[in-house]
């Protein structure tokens, strides 16, 4: 593997700049979120009853708009390692405007695909992914975690802020006139934020001293060396297993807690809850990882998620299960978007973070977009929803273990670099130190 080191942060970040920074991607992720995506679950029904189409023609066109995402995630995060995150963010946020003011004037199924593909794109462009690329070209790996911690908890409650917003504002004003005050919304706050706010790090030069010098290789090196990584591998196979795993949970488990015999406020109470246990879950592994090493609060989160879905059958039947068994699988519900950042810069520094970030979301994304359609085809040949919940806690087990084959591989590797006397040579992800912090997380 070829030697590689990191682009040091920004040295000015980490004061007032840097913060106003987080604030702002903060802000912009939360109302991007909660326009571009949560909105679309409370237009569904009278968008079709509009346009003259089917639920689930018209759900169709939000899995379109998800997989244009993940299409987009390699070409958007290798011009995030080129150019920054400004133009970049302040074009999507423009034409996400400009495409919320058009979903409000569709009238057929087909410009409404065609409008959501458009979404996607732009999403790809504007949320967590290129705000977390960012974050990680900004600030040093003390002030990392803080930083990225700050932005999830904020944009955690997009679904809680934007959900009840739109179906107040489609309740006065109409689904077309919803869209309209939420494109407004949009391209007045978070077009000036991208615009005013994100700034290109200055590079910096080589790496920090230490006991082995690292040189610098270019970020097609580094891409290079990720992709024959097999921890990669195992991490985009983690990744995804546990992404197919939410997203299915996220869409059907109302249509479970029901099947139970619970009324359906209490069902869609019991899974708005998912959204805060998110932010809960990312605060445990914040507080963790000052003492554990993140993999091994993964996978214990990923673990718990498992058995919690398992446990479904014996405890949902009464309010207090269910809600047991909801806290236990909500906690994992956010927690991959912080290991994600954690676990690729330990490995792989942050000289072509974005790049390698945006190849392991492609799969992830895709697997978010079709796991609840597999899910529902699973349930139309099945009786009842026990398979269902088996191949969730499978895929949760499947991420726990993954998380740890990681870690087994990574330690392996390097005890055998330390044994050849080869520290900081082919652990490419230290940001600009040795190999003496390794116990800490990775």
């Amino acid at each position: 593997m070829p030697t590689a080191t990191t682009v040091p942060a920004d040295p000015t970040v980490g004061g007032h700049h840097g913060w106003r920074v987080v604030t702002a991607l903060a802000i912009t992720s939360t109302i991007g979120y909660g326009t571009l995506y949560y909105a679309y679950p409370v237009l569904l029904t009278p968008m079709a009853t509009s346009i003259g189409s089917s639920t689930a023609a018209v759900t169709g066109a939000l899995t379109a708009s998800v997989l244009t995402s993940a299409l987009m995630a390699i070409p958007v995060g290798r011009w995030l390692d080129h150019h920054g995150g400004r133009a970049l963010m302040t074009t999507g946020s423009i034409i996400a405007t400009a495409l919320l003011i058009a979903w409000s004037q569709v009238h057929t199924i087909g410009q409404l695909y065609a409008v959501m593909i458009g979404i996607g794109a732009c999403g790809a462009m504007v949320l967590y992914e290129p705000a977390f690329a960012v974050i990680v070209s900004l600030f040093t790996p003390d002030r990392r975690a803080t930083a990225l911690l700050a932005v999830t908890i904020v944009a955690g409650f997009a679904s809680a802020i934007f959900m009840p917003l739109t179906g107040l504002l489609t309740e006065h004003l109409g689904w077309r006139g919803a869209l309209l005050v939420l494109a407004a919304i949009h391209g007045t706050v978070t077009v000036p934020l991208h615009a005013m706010t994100v700034r290109k790090p200055r590079p910096t030069g080589t790496a920090p001293a230490g006991p082995v010098r690292r040189a610098h290789p270019g970020r097609r090196a580094v891409v290079h060396a990720a992709m024959r990584d097999s921890r990669f591998w195992i991490l985009t196979a983690t990744f995804t297993a546990h992404g197919l795993a939410t997203s299915t949970m996220t869409v059907h488990l109302i249509g479970y807690l029901i099947s139970r015999g619970h009324p359906a406020t209490f069902a869609a109470t019991a899974t708005g809850l998912l959204g805060v246990l998110s932010v809960t879950g990312r605060l445990v592994l914040t507080a963790a990882r000052r003492h554990l090493r993140v993999s091994t609060v993964v996978a214990a989160v990923y673990a718990t998620q498992a058995a919690a879905v398992l446990a479904m059958p014996l405890l949902a039947a009464t309010r207090t299960g269910a809600i047991i068994s909801v806290i236990g699988f909500g906690l994992g519900f956010g927690i991959t978007s912080l290991a994600t950042p954690a676990l690729l810069t330990e490995q792989y520094g942050t000289t072509a973070y974005a790049t390698i970030a945006g190849r392991l979301a492609a799969p992830v994304t895709v697997a978010k977009a079709t796991g609840p359609l597999a899910a529902a085809a699973l349930l139309h040949i099945s009786v009842g929803y026990a398979p269902l919940l088996v191949g969730v806690a499978t895929c949760c087990a499947l991420a726990a273990i993954g998380v740890t084959a990681r870690a087994k591989v990574l330690a392996a590797v390097n005890q055998q670099d330390d044994s050849l006397g080869l520290v900081g040579i082919t652990d490419v992800g230290r940001d600009g130190g040795t190999g003496g912090d390794r116990g800490r997380t990775n």
